[in-house]
């Protein structure tokens, strides 16, 4: 019989590793897991938590500036850059960002260093090899090859960059106006950082409802903040000791951009460099290719998370992890499901949207009632907050299909929605659930007897 060192090798310690690498050993299987970088991955260690606590502060700091109308005299309002930091580090020292024993203290090994695959049942990493009864790829994503022309000599900001520069840049330009780049452009104008927005496509957010990225680019023009959609970065150039120039062409013409610094939010590619072909394991430059357990053509090896491809979210690659350690336990033939996804754009009013778009529903040639109406209930007149909507999706015969937030707190106001199409609810029916009068849930409520009326 063959001997292995372990029943199960995970590859990256990110949401979708670690998820998998905990259940795996509690159903009693030996782990170990190999990270490449910091212990916890691209959640705790560069976006979500030190992200999430910065953006915290920095909407804190741009709702009491607005404040004004409220009885608020924020006019001299300022921040602590240092401080903001120190409680950023906090956060993510408390989630167990790069923190090994998170892993150790729950008996599951931990080997650092870069993983390739060798044959479907060995992995090398450094001068070790080991041998594994099963595998689950959980490597994540890099930016994407942005096709811009960038000499050695000049330097540029990346998104996992953010959390750790020492202050603020006076003037920033950002390429890439999908749901990172727009929360990074919120993030650094309201911080007093002047902003200018790049993006080829025709709006900012293109994979969102268009309703949501002409609200958001007229929100943003209001802030301060200069967006140039349809121009397509081709250079960046140094100018002076330690400002930027780049160059775009928009309109036909070139135009150059003066600003400290850059930033590129231009997309992620799968992690795949890990020597599939060796284990013969099917990929390619979109991602590694599995079916609805998770599995990819070889028994026995899985992945999820970025490294598969697809919308990139913590709460995806939770779920695609927990399928995969189900079925390399082996106590369940539970499939993925992607209905009742949300997916949220964390800026201040939050963007969330669950199921279908109008543009899937044309794509689909499906027939649909909608119904957009601005964010118009008892907490935006007590807030004195307008500058969002709610649209809302279903079939002809009232089924719902999908819907977009724009609102505070619309991440949490669309789970209800997530569960009313998890389950195949009619309009009718969420119509029928209380909505408190004083939330912002209850616009909702509103939509809805809209749609009944339509």
């Amino acid at each position: 019989m063959a001997r292995f060192d372990y029943d199960l090798a995970v590859l990256g310690s990110g949401d979708a590793g670690s998820e998998a690498a905990f259940l795996a050993n509690e159903a009693g299987l030996s782990v170990v897991i190999i990270e490449n970088d910091k212990w916890g991955g691209s959640s705790l260690n560069y976006s979500d938590i030190p992200m999430g606590a910065l953006r915290y502060t920095s909407q804190l700091l741009y709702n009491a500036r607005k404040g004004a109308k409220l009885g608020l005299s924020s006019a001299n309002l300022r921040y602590n850059y240092p401080t903001m930091n120190n409680w950023k580090n906090f956060a993510m020292k408390r989630a167990g960002a790069d923190d090994e024993t998170v892993y150790t203290e729950d008996k599951i090994d931990c080997m650092r260093g870069e993983a390739r695959l060798l044959s479907a049942h060995e992995i090398s990493v450094g001068e070790e090899t080991i041998r594994v009864k099963k595998i689950l790829l959980a490597t994540g994503a890099s930016t994407l090859d942005t096709g811009i022309k960038i000499p050695q000599n000049v330097d540029y900001l990346l998104p996992e960059n953010v959390p750790y520069i020492l202050r603020p840049p006076k003037s920033i330009c950002i390429v890439g106006a999908g749901a990172t780049g727009c929360e990074m452009a919120q993030y650094f104008a309201s911080l007093g950082t002047e902003v200018t927005l790049v993006d080829l496509a025709v709006r900012v957010l293109p994979r969102e409802d268009e309703e949501a990225g002409q609200v958001l680019e007229e929100l943003f023009t209001k802030d301060g903040i200069r967006v140039l959609t349809q121009s397509r970065a081709i250079a960046l150039e140094k100018d002076g000791s330690a400002g930027k120039r780049i160059v775009i062409l928009r309109g036909g013409e070139e135009k150059t951009i003066k600003a400290e610094e850059v930033l590129l939010c231009t997309g992620y590619a799968p992690n795949v460099d890990l020597g599939l072909e060796n284990a013969k394991v099917k990929f390619s430059s979109d991602g590694v290719k599995v079916d609805a357990s998770m599995q990819t053509n070889v028994k026995g090896i899985y992945a999820c998370g970025d490294i598969i491809g697809g919308y990139s979210s913590s709460a995806k690659a939770k779920m695609e992890a927990r399928i995969a350690a189900l079925h390399i336990i082996g106590k369940s033939k539970e499939t993925v499901d992607y209905t009742g996804l949300v997916h949220v754009t964390k800026i201040y009013p939050e963007i969330a949207s669950v199921g279908m778009t109008e543009d899937d529903c044309i794509k689909r040639d499906r027939k649909i009632k909608k119904v957009i109406k601005p964010i118009y209930c008892n907490a935006s007149i007590t807030t004195n907050f307008r500058s969002g909507f709610i649209k809302m999706i279903c079939s002809k015969n009232g089924i719902f299909m999908g819907a977009t937030i724009m609102a505070p707190n619309a991440g949490l106001i669309a789970q209800e929605l997530a569960m009313a199409l998890k389950y195949n609810m009619s309009i009718f029916e969420i119509f029928q659930v209380p909505h408190p009068e004083s939330e912002w849930s209850m616009i909702i409520q509103n939509c809805c007897s809209d749609l009944l009326k339509s």
